[in-house]
């Protein structure tokens, strides 16, 4: 049946008119009309487009609930990254961070000498970070953050939060726009929730966090529709088409005029005093928001100025998270463990009296290394200060010397492996003890075996911790390689598998074996080398042949390789038993395509060695010597006659007198600095 054109058009105002009240009741906190009102209203349009279903279209405010639930969510590659922040946690780390930006947009000719800085300033929500992206206005995806590079499509779950428009209102947006914000729980919906679940004799919610994530990830959506979810925009990641205001709160307001929540406390600050004392006042009266907040972030509010700044591996240059001191509670030190990981890394954790703190029942927390346990100067049933923030490890801070019995012991740090007895080293440059057994190890070849067949390396489905250890236990795997070498006789013989399971598993060992080269190479395990660097490589240089043979100077051309990561990487591809390793894993039959690679222009500084020496003014020697390896220089420590440039700051020394006697080429930082922008360094 087709509606004529007086209904169509008094549906259309049905859907304007609701649009509106949401938008006054969940954006502006300022409604017009009764709840009555808005039922009414509501239950016309249900009754209209029940009549007409021809007429419902996806931004229909009856459409926010009702889809089927799904079997899993699908992945979604962020268009542009979605990064971390920096942290700063006390008010030294705030002003250098204003330093440092400052002193680098003066040095870009970006910032008068002693200009202040202009800042948004916005409460940091303690909730799950999502992307949205509207076409023409209209919602066509909502992500989580995932590992910033990918996320999964929560498309369903987000349209059913009232605060988040199907349809952008007004004019002016972008015909492509993505929003991020974040999602939370109000403590009010919080509180209700758990009352309820109380009620009902189940488990209640560790804290509003816990429950905005959890209700985010049912694959229900009716479900997450009966959760009272806010979101809040607190940015856009990219936008294609039309126009943006150019500062970020700017943004924000236009965000909110589209129909998007915004923070009622954002605000701007001039100046870093001006940023230190909003961080006051809302420390002041966090306790008292509807909602948790866990610290301030600041950003620089110019967006020519964020552009100019630019981004650091995994985070911007041009914002900062003043975190609120950490949540801290006492407790007992009842023992110190010490556990081997994946890199034979020996780490003292503490078992604790639970106690809890920072939302959770803590009993144990990490003491890091040796180094820690001699700074707290901890012993054995000493009272303790433990420190949970967010989802951080909790960690001893602090020992309580008043509280220690008389018969507190010292605590001995293990010469040997408490696995497997090889001996314990320290290298000189590392606080971290080693153990020295590698493979022979097994709490280093579980760790990597599971780390090798994790969902992001090669996602061998059905091979979980309890059988990796069994199949190591029971001395059936003891290399990766071996995985490809069960049997189904020996799978279907282990514990809790049978036939059938080992079968899955034998398939799951099958069809990892085709896998690409950024899987493979974060698969190996290689120190530092996390999924994006792993990326990065395999972008970069395109054949495993070609990684392994790099020198140390060609991986550090390579973005997120520094010279820790490049050193670990020559050292991984330089023992034997790891190119046998990769050797017998691709005997097995484990395969992938090579990465076609572009040519590429020699790098403007390859074959020029560099000494940097005294103390630079305008930017750290570390950060100079990065800028300068990104193209292509050597950048050495000592002086000698194949140094073709000598970088020298203030008080430069003997390196100084060596260059000036050798005749090599002396510069100045400024100089330096008109280098590096010549060549696009900055």
């Amino acid at each position: 049946m087709s509606a004529s054109p007086q209904t169509i058009k008094h549906l259309q105002s049905l859907k304007q008119q609701l649009n509106h009240h949401n938008y006054r009741y969940y954006v502006l906190d300022d409604p017009q009309v009764p709840d009555s009102e808005y039922d009414r209203l509501l239950r016309e349009l249900q009754a209209l487009e029940q009549q007409y279903p021809q007429l419902i279209t996806p931004d229909s405010p009856t459409q926010r609930v009702g889809a089927a639930p799904l079997e899993a969510f699908a992945q979604v590659q962020h268009e542009v990254p979605m990064l971390s922040l920096e942290n700063a946690f006390d008010e030294a780390e705030l002003r250098d961070f204003n330093r440092r930006i400052s002193e680098r947009l003066i040095a870009a000719d970006a910032l008068k000498e002693d200009q202040p800085i202009e800042y948004g300033c916005e409460p940091k929500l303690d909730g799950i970070a999502v992307s949205l992206l509207y076409r023409d206005g209209l919602l066509q995806r909502g992500a989580t953050r995932g590992d910033g590079t990918t996320g999964e499509d929560i498309t369903q779950n987000v349209r059913t939060i009232h605060s988040i428009p199907l349809r952008l209102l007004g004019s002016g947006y972008p015909p492509v726009l993505e929003v991020r914000g974040e999602i939370y729980l109000p403590k009010a919906g919080f509180e209700a929730m758990n009352r309820a679940a109380r009620e009902r004799e189940e488990k209640v919610f560790v804290n509003p966090r816990n429950a905005a994530a959890g209700s985010l990830r049912q694959l229900d959506s009716r479900l997450t529709a009966a959760r009272p979810l806010e979101m809040c925009a607190y940015g856009v990641g990219w936008f294609d088409g039309g126009g943006l205001p150019d500062t970020h709160t700017g943004v924000l307001r236009a965000l909110q005029q589209w129909g998007l929540l915004i923070n009622a406390e954002m605000t701007t600050a001039v100046g870093v005093d001006a940023c230190i004392e909003f961080y006051r006042q809302l420390a002041a009266r966090r306790e008292a928001l509807p909602y948790d907040i866990d610290g301030i972030v600041f950003k620089v509010n110019s967006l020519s100025l964020q552009q100019q700044l630019g981004y650091v591996a995994r985070a911007p240059r041009w914002a900062v998270a003043y975190k609120f001191p950490a949540q801290e509670e006492s407790t007992t030190l009842l023992d110190v463990e010490f556990q081997v990981g994946r890199t034979g890394a020996v780490t003292p954790v503490a078992r604790l009296e639970p106690v809890f703190v920072g939302g959770a029942t803590v009993a144990n927390a990490t003491l890091h290394n040796r180094d820690e346990i001699e700074r707290l100067g901890l012993r054995l049933g000493d009272t303790v200060i433990v420190r949970r923030a967010g989802d951080v490890i909790p960690k001893v801070v602090a020992v309580v010397p008043g509280k220690r019995p008389k018969n507190a012991a010292a605590i001995v740090f293990p010469e040997r492996c408490p696995v497997c007895g090889s001996p314990v080293e320290t290298l000189e440059d590392e606080a971290v003890a080693r153990c020295t057994g590698g493979l022979i190890c097994e709490a280093q070849r579980k760790e990597a075996i599971k780390h090798f067949a994790s969902r992001k390396a090669m996602d061998i489905e059905g091979l979980g911790d309890k059988l990796v250890e069994q199949l190591v236990d029971q001395k059936l795997v003891s290399s990766v390689a071996d995985l490809y070498r069960l049997t189904h006789a020996q799978l279907a013989g282990l514990e809790r598998m049978g036939a059938k399971s080992a079968d899955n598993l034998l398939a799951a060992l099958e069809t990892s074996k085709a896998t690409s080269l950024p899987h493979f190479l974060f698969a190996l395990g290689i120190r530092e080398v996390g999924e994006a660097t792993a990326r990065n490589l395999a972008n970069y240089f395109g054949s495993l042949e070609k990684i392994a043979a790099a020198s140390e100077e060609q991986l550090l051309e390579v973005d997120d390789v520094g010279p820790v990561v490049a050193h670990f990487i020559t050292e991984f591809f330089c023992q034997p038993y790891n190119t046998e390793a990769v050797a017998a894993l691709r005997g097995a039959g484990v395969s992938w395509p090579d990465i076609e690679v572009a040519e590429r222009p020699p790098a403007p500084l390859a074959g020029l060695t560099f000494v940097l020496t005294g103390t630079l003014a305008i930017m750290s020697r570390s950060e100079a010597k990065a800028l300068l390896q990104q193209l292509g220089a050597k950048v050495a420590g000592t002086v000698s006659a194949k140094t073709h440039h000598l970088v020298a700051g203030e008080k430069a020394g003997s390196k100084l007198t060596k260059a000036q006697e050798l005749g090599v080429d002396i510069m100045d930082e400024a100089a330096m600095i008109d280098l590096l922008k010549q060549h696009g360094a900055l």
